[in-house]
């Protein structure tokens, strides 16, 4: 502890309890020679000590049962007791640890934390239908290895039984989880868990209401702060639920059954921010994604954003997370509150760790984690700077790739995700035709002449070569590992090119092919871009991709300092709230009229067209939005068949950007259309069996991914 904090002066008082005498007398000898009055060594079994023995000017916690019917019943006292309580390394070697972990309840005080680091050994089938335990990465021992350590430090007494650490986590709310292998010492397993008592505590609000209030945030709720059933706050939540059928977030549901099962809350309800939403990480709609983001930066250009949703601080804005560069952008702006949304955990875990670092880290490190990809001391800020404001899953994902920015030979952050697979084939195709000098010069350019020159000799020849095209870019293996093109996003593209200029003549035929519409595409997107941006000093999209980072001088808007000092003040992300599902289960779940902007990017270019489950979508949307609320999306096609639909369902739409042969729709310039419909219309309540819920297979085959991240 010394080496982080100075222990005489931080600590009041600091109790070390061991059972064995002689490491008693071994510790006192210690601090008598340090000075540190403040340490009292105690020997003692570690199931009869109580500080109320010890601390005389202080009121203590009396002891409670050992077993409570029920954690929830009655209120926990208000003051004494410790507020941090650490075992390293001796749950292990305890062999009556059951009484050990009960009393560790009267010890700690309300808002205390505890730690324990210890050996385990574990097999997934052991934490299956827990969701209470801040995720399970590297949790699993496999069995050889369960054996063996096991066998191994039961010749030392060391017990490495997977009760131990489960006890743990059922008696006490876990804050933060993770998971380690001793390389050095042949991969012995062993854990960090930081915890805290099992009812949430806060000094304004009982338990309940503290779920309530999460579970109102998510769902926009008309009572952000449920009131207690008197007075005049009960009369208005009674007329609440009078008007409108009660609207549950899954967090709620969770914290429900996790209650009436006398378990933990999951996670998510112990952290010191509640901007991520709980979900269940093991459904299998999640673990598709194996742990990997698509996106390292958002391929939206913010600036347009900006200038046409224009947004206020009564705005109530859902969006898809993606990379979370365009959350940030919004975050800027200072609306009410931020739904952001995606499917994809490992998405979110992005998000998370940008907010984190503009809650704890200073412009520099931020700087170097985001604007260069890498920072050789991420792992140390992640533990001790940024863990706080992490969740625990998220924290666990950072932990276990951390090597991301860390490694001195790796590319960093923007050569990973699945986007990565178009960026390092940009880089093999400019290396095998010879162009990496050209690449580096276009990024020297001073003027657009001489940057289209170059583009125009070295770079298009290479890029846009017909053969490469049709052997590579145009199969739809590459088109969805690289650029995350769906086959419906591909056909809208055929068909634009099919009706357009570029195939009549007496070769249409053989020019209406799918690797000719895309060498089309590809052409009408970077012509324009490079004749009419500057990319070293005013294109970040396209910077990053070919320099592997931003530039002091090209970088998106949050990169900046003066976004870094805006988003770095206290409660700057209080209204943001992070959901990990899919589109039509979170704007099922809040409620009626409270959002006045949508920012569904693509996404709807994935539905089969004219799908039930695309109308489903946007019925909801037109119910969760307020009267002249709006959608925002972009599509690959001029226009997108969906917005008939939009119109068809108490919609406007109105074209905002239509990018044709040569013109720039903005900096990325990869979609076809923008469009904004605008709410002018209610619609009739929800008919019950025609409003559920889509489900994977709905919809003509969509099979439930619709809600991916952007593409």
């Amino acid at each position: 502890m010394s080496e982080f904090v100075n222990v005489p002066e931080f600590f009041s008082a600091v109790y070390l309890v061991d059972f064995s005498p002689s490491l008693c007398k071994v510790a006192r000898e210690r601090f008598a020679r340090l000075g540190w009055t403040n340490v009292k060594v105690i020997c003692e079994d570690a199931r009869k000590f109580r500080l109320d023995g010890f601390e005389n000017n202080s009121p203590g916690i009396p002891t409670p049962p050992r077993t409570p019917p029920s954690y929830f019943d009655g209120q926990r006292p208000g003051g004494g007791g410790a507020d941090l309580v650490t075992m390293s390394y001796s749950l292990s070697m305890i062999p009556d640890y059951y009484s050990v972990i009960d009393s560790l309840s009267s010890l700690l005080s309300p808002n205390g934390v505890m730690g324990v680091v210890d050996l385990y050994v574990q097999a997934q089938a052991d934490t299956s239908f827990r969701n209470y335990t801040g995720g399970l990465i590297n949790r699993h021992v496999n069995f050889l290895s369960r054996t063996f350590w096991r066998a191994w430090f039961e010749l030392d007494r060391v017990t490495l039984e997977a009760g131990r650490r489960d006890y743990l986590e059922y008696r006490f709310g876990t804050v933060l989880s993770a998971n380690f292998r001793n390389t050095t010492l042949g991969s012995i397993p062993y854990y960090v868990w930081l915890g805290c008592h099992k009812t949430p505590f806060s000094s304004s609000s009982l338990p309940n209401e503290i779920i309530e209030r999460i579970d109102a945030l998510a769902t926009e709720s008309p009572y952000l702060v449920p009131m207690n059933k008197q007075g005049a706050g009960h009369a208005l939540s009674c007329a609440v639920e009078r008007t409108a059928p009660e609207i549950r977030s899954k967090a709620f549901d969770a914290a429900v059954q996790n209650l009436s099962a006398n378990l933990p809350l999951p996670s998510c309800f112990y952290q010191n921010h509640h901007w991520r939403i709980y979900y269940d990480d093991q459904l299998q709609k999640h673990k598709q994604f194996n742990d990997e983001y698509i996106y390292a930066f958002t391929w939206e250009d913010s600036r347009v954003d900006d200038r046409l949703l224009e947004l206020g601080p009564d705005d109530v804005v859902l969006a898809i997370t993606s990379a979370g560069d365009n959350i940030l952008s919004y975050a800027l702006r200072s609306p009410a509150r931020i739904h952001a949304i995606d499917l994809n955990p490992a998405q979110n875990h992005l998000l998370e760790l940008k907010i984190a670092a503009f809650t704890a880290l200073p412009y520099e490190d931020s700087w170097k984690i985001f604007g260069e990809g890498k920072h050789p001391d991420f792992r140390s800020l992640l533990i001790e700077k940024l863990s706080p404001h992490l969740s625990s899953r998220a924290f666990q994902y950072w932990l276990s790739n951390c090597a991301i920015f860390t490694r001195s030979r790796g590319r960093g952050l923007y050569d990973t995700g699945g986007s990565k697979h178009a960026i390092r084939f940009f880089r093999w195709i400019s290396r095998v035709f010879g162009c990496r000098t050209a690449v580096k010069r276009l990024l020297a350019a001073k003027t657009l002449n001489e940057q289209s020159e170059i583009w125009q000799s070295k770079i298009r020849p290479a890029l846009l070569n017909r053969v490469i095209n049709g052997l590579v870019i145009s199969s739809e293996a590459f088109l969805w590992a690289a650029l995350g093109v769906p086959k419906n996003q591909l056909s809208m593209i055929e068909n634009d090119h099919a009706n357009s200029e570029a195939v009549k003549g007496p070769t249409a035929t053989a020019k209406a092919t799918r690797a000719h519409a895309l060498w089309h595409y590809m052409v009408n997107t970077l012509d324009p871009v490079v004749k009419q941006t500057h990319i070293s000093t005013d294109n970040p999209y396209y910077h990053v991709c070919l320099e592997g980072s931003f530039s002091r001088r090209c970088h998106l808007e949050y990169l900046s300092e003066a976004a870094h000092a805006r988003l770095s003040r206290p409660g700057a992300f209080d209204g943001l709230r992070i959901h990990t599902d899919e589109i039509d289960e979170v704007i099922a779940r809040i409620t009626p009229g409270t959002l006045t902007v949508a920012v569904i990017m693509d996404s709807m270019d994935w539905f089969d067209p004219g799908s039930r489950a695309a109308a489903q979508q946007i019925t909801r949307l037109n119910r969760a939005l307020k009267m002249n609320g709006r959608v925002l999306l972009r599509s690959s096609a001029l226009v997108p068949w969906y917005i008939r639909v939009f119109e068809a369902h108490g919609f406007v739409g109105k074209q905002m950007g239509k990018r044709t042969p040569g013109t720039l729709i903005d900096r990325v310039n990869m979609y076809a259309s923008c469009w904004i419909c605008t709410k002018n219309d209610n619609l009739p309540p929800p008919t019950p069996g025609l409003d559920g819920p889509v489900r994977d297979g709905e919809g003509g085959g969509l099979e439930g991914s619709w809600s991916l991240s952007d593409t």
